[in-house]
């Protein structure tokens, strides 16, 4: 693969990329990573600016962005939707062609997956969706990289994701390990399983890349041999007046030390793009015992982000 092919390229999902591209970010990640431990300053990014548009609220995403970009020298500049008129007094399309004039690059975290596609389209600059309501596609390259830190290669390891099966993070999940070749499970109760378009799309990923795709209801049936449990928060940033709604329903799919039992592996960890509710989708002693690497994942969004902007920064 020729790296220059990067080269301006936005991220708004992994659909667009190849295995050969998704593996240089995960090797440049992992190269980025070691630079920080050994506290090289390299400034690759002086003189350059990012503008981080966030309708959402954001621990994560917000400080990997910011202390990526800024480390390198270049110049983070935070704008939510109350400094900027995002989609109100002032289109989405001009809000981009303004920005793309000003600055090297964009980052979104937001609702809409159509906002950030429309900001890729007309700002002339690589545009990373930090989040929207149908991808998380940051989160899950840094997900990646947890897992071949625990396993090695991810290729034939299995991720077992427990829970809300058809939000944002599910779906990346579910599209980079097809991409990859990484077998995927989502135990989720049937109303709650990722969309007919989305398993459709990852189906013929999985054919090329010999990946398993699994979805089922049955909790102790899917985590079977799995090399890693994930979950997330049952009602995602929005759907608050559905909390009561998705406790009764999810609460058979809590990770539990029973459910991590339940996989007959040993070595399999914990996984969670946090925030996570303590005592709802997963119990406290697993998120805080041994087995859980969360805040390995919550580390790597720094160094995947910024290996994601050196790779396709001008």
């Amino acid at each position: 693969m020729n790296p220059a092919s990067l080269k301006g390229r936005s991220l708004l999902t992994w659909i667009d990329y190849s295995p050969d591209e998704i593996r240089y970010f995960l090797e440049l990640s992992k190269k980025v990573k070691e630079e920080s431990r050994k506290g090289s300053v390299k400034q690759r990014f002086k003189g350059k600016s990012i503008a981080l548009l966030f309708e959402k609220r954001s621990t994560r995403t917000r400080a990997a962005f910011e202390t990526a970009f800024g480390e390198e020298g270049g110049h983070p500049v935070f704008l939510s939707n109350q400094d900027i008129q995002l989609g109100s007094k002032e289109s989405i399309e001009d809000t981009a062609r303004v920005l793309g004039r000003m600055f090297d690059a964009i980052e979104f975290r937001g609702f809409k997956q159509s906002y950030v596609e429309i900001l890729a389209k007309y700002s002339g600059v690589p545009v990373y969706n930090g989040l929207t309501d149908r991808y998380h596609p940051t989160q899950a390259l840094a997900d990646l990289q947890t897992i071949e830190e625990e396993f090695g290669d991810c290729k034939g390891r299995t991720l077992c994701y427990v829970g809300d099966g058809r939000n944002n993070v599910a779906n990346s999940l579910m599209i980079i390990s097809a991409k990859m070749g990484m077998n995927f499970t989502v135990v989720s109760p049937e109303s709650l399983w990722p969309d007919e378009e989305i398993r459709g799309i990852c189906a013929t990923f999985a054919k090329e890349s010999g990946a398993r795709l699994h979805v089922t209801s049955d909790p102790a049936e899917g985590v079977k041999g799995a090399d890693a449990i994930y979950t997330d928060v049952w009602v995602s940033m929005g759907e608050e007046a559905l909390k009561a709604e998705r406790v009764k329903l999810l609460s058979p799919y809590q990770v539990n030390d029973a459910l991590m039992e339940a996989t007959g592996n040993p070595a399999c960890i914990f996984m969670h793009c946090l925030p996570a509710v303590k005592g709802e989708e997963v119990t406290f002693d697993v998120v805080e015992g041994p087995r859980s690497r969360v805040f390995d994942e919550a580390e790597n969004r720094k160094h995947t982000i910024k290996a994601i902007m050196l790779a396709t920064i001008s």
